[in-house]
């Protein structure tokens, strides 16, 4: 890559940023989209330049989730080191398996890995990167599945009969990982919640037994750290007693809340985190990296090269397994995600994280404050984690969500909390202050009171 043209990308980064500060929202239809964009590729290659200025078209058309009124998803906000770093993943553009093409990234990744599996209590553990949450619980499941039945790893499930167990408020990934490893999404029990969202020990032993009596072999159980609607926190050492009564494989879902491990103040929404076997912790969530940064620990060293290495003489030629990750990984050919997450980290240290943490924290209690003294909005639940879900009264929850995005307010999403429609409000952003919160309820307000005439409206007659 040349200087000149390092420098013209930068000063279309620089476009993009300053364009941040005067657009709140940006988002529109997909229709609108269509119509705006010059989106085919052409026949002749374009100018550096041209291909330039169509990445900023593309820009300005791109939901800006660093904006103060960006509360959709599970995650939200920029940390500049974090932003560098991945840009750099990038520019350097090795392959993560093995040490002599991604050198001291390989130490790097070794190092985060080490750091986050004692923050888990996992002495001793191991880990691996992977691209998301939903594929750091998938390999969870596979290690599971090969330690609970011997030989399957080459001999497959033929004549078993395994059956998995999440709770009503866990994350599709679980059913969706079991039609993909052969288990069947048919053999995925959901497991009964209390009224906070959290699955229930009695529930859990309960399908156990029922499989049983029913000649199948429970083997997996997937416990969530802040569940995608509520926020909430399964009790691990409940939950983690009646699996071991069954000899069951006890996976934590923390892809939200595996986080909160770095705060003192927060960790004890997790306690009982050292009796699981395995957690899934996603850093591009409440650790603000960018998209995508997962890891899979594992409280036993080995049991990644056990159900993952394969013998390949032409990539694998060193003598050190720590070495070649990718011996202990689900992929081959990998992207550097540790490096964004090593800077972020070095940047604001875990005394850093913690304070971001606990601010987010601080934001959802906040707003779940402002909720309780509006008289036109109902707090659903008590906020656990991140997570603030409430109703507007006389205001269709879907429509709502739908007219903040299309009049360019906010961006919130929707859910159901049992079998009613919610606003989901993330508190993932700890760089919004309180009046930016106070300006999405005003906003939201604002919304419902417009909707409203529209929706008493009587229906035309028929022709």
């Amino acid at each position: 890559m040349k200087i000149s043209e390092w420098r013209a990308f930068s000063r279309s980064v620089e476009f993009l940023l300053e364009a941040e500060r005067s657009v709140s929202v940006r988002a529109q239809a997909p229709a609108l989209a269509e119509a705006d964009l010059e989106l085919s590729l052409p026949q002749r290659g374009r100018g550096l330049n041209e291909v330039l200025a169509r990445l900023v078209e593309v820009g300005l058309h791109t939901p800006n989730t660093a904006s103060p009124r960006f509360f959709n998803q599970l995650f939200g906000g920029r940390i500049p080191a974090a932003t560098f770093g991945d840009m750099l993943a990038a520019l350097f553009n090795n392959s993560m398996y093995t040490y002599k093409v991604a050198g001291p990234h390989v130490l790097i990744e070794n190092e985060l890995l080490a750091h986050m599996t004692s923050l888990a209590g996992f002495v001793g553990g191991e880990g691996t990167f992977t691209p998301g949450g939903s594929l750091s619980n998938l390999l969870a499941m596979i290690v599971a599945r090969g330690e609970v039945f011997d030989g399957t790893r080459e001999a497959g499930m033929t004549e078993l009969k395994p059956t998995i167990y999440t709770s009503s408020e866990g994350h599709y990934s679980i059913r969706k990982n079991a039609g993909l490893m052969g288990v069947g999404r048919d053999n995925v029990r959901t497991v009964k919640t209390d009224d906070r969202g959290r699955m229930l020990p009695a529930d859990l032993r309960a399908c156990i037994e029922r499989d049983l009596a029913d000649g199948r072999r429970p083997f997996f159980v997937n416990l969530t750290a802040g569940t995608t609607v509520l926020g909430a926190f399964d009790p691990i050492p409940e939950l983690s007693e009646v699996a071991r009564a069954y000899g069951l494989w006890v996976h934590v879902d923390g892809a939200l809340g595996g986080s909160m491990l770095v705060s003192p103040r927060a960790r004890e929404r997790l306690e009982g985190i050292e009796l699981a076997d395995s957690l899934t912790w996603d850093a591009h969530k409440t650790m603000g990296v960018p998209l995508t940064s997962s890891v899979c620990l594992l409280r036993r060293r080995g049991l990644l090269a056990k159900h993952l290495s394969e013998s390949a003489d032409y990539l694998f030629q060193d003598d050190q397994p720590r070495l070649d990750p990718g011996q202990t990984s689900m992929q081959c050919g990998r992207r550097n995600d540790a490096l964004k997450l090593w800077a972020a980290w070095q940047n604001l240290g875990d005394d850093g994280y913690a304070a971001r943490i606990d601010r987010m924290l601080d934001l959802a209690a906040y707003a779940a404050a402002r909720i309780r003294a509006e008289p036109e909005l109902r707090l659903v639940k008590t906020p656990e984690s991140v997570n603030v879900c409430f109703t507007v009264d006389r205001a269709p929850t879907e429509g709502l969500c739908r007219a903040l995005v299309e009049r360019q307010r906010a961006v919130v999403g929707h859910a159901q909390v049992n079998g009613e429609a919610v606003v989901r409000l993330v508190c993932i952003n700890p760089d919004l202050r309180e009046s930016d919160i106070d300006t999405f309820f005003d906003e939201i307000l604002r919304t419902a009171a417009e909707l409203r005439p529209a929706a008493a409206a009587p229906s035309p007659a028929p022709a």
